[in-house]
């Protein structure tokens, strides 16, 4: 997952090295007389590289224009809570000054998705970033809209 503009602008930078370098090699394979299909494999690996930082590009992308997903259950709050640093154009270091802790932690916590945070660690987090959640417990673990 992207987490900084810094690395956001370095994996577009590297999707575009990236179609330059599969454009070349399907150049250079079709010379040497290989067929399309040994072609797809051969380069398979790096286009799945590829596709896999598109989507990540992408989903930064989204992030950053206000699009999230709904939290369904708590395993994706982690996830939820770095869009959200994101999309209010806070840095990890501007969220670690309004948390009173080190940038080092910040960068762990989102490293690990939040994984393991206590339930006051993940408030702290949701009060720094201004954001508001509604909790609907469902007993009989059926989501309706």
């Amino acid at each position: 997952m992207i987490k900084t503009e810094s690395a956001y602008r370095e994996a577009v930078e590297r999707l575009k090295q990236d179609q330059e370098f599969i454009k070349q090699q399907k150049l250079k394979f079709t010379e040497m007389g290989l067929d399309s299909d040994h072609i797809e494999f051969a380069l398979q690996p790096y286009i799945s590289f590829h596709e896999q930082l598109k989507e990540e590009v992408e989903y930064y992308e989204q992030i950053k224009r206000g699009e999230f997903e709904p939290i369904i259950n708590l395993n994706t709050i982690g996830k939820t809570l770095i869009a959200y640093r994101i999309y209010s154009g806070m840095s990890q270091q501007q969220l670690a000054e309004k948390l009173q802790v080190s940038p080092s932690q910040v960068s762990r916590d989102e490293k690990n998705e939040y994984y393991g945070a206590t339930i006051e660690r993940i408030r702290d987090v949701m009060e720094a970033l201004g954001m508001v959640s509604i909790t609907r417990i469902d007993p009989q673990g059926i989501v309706s809209a």
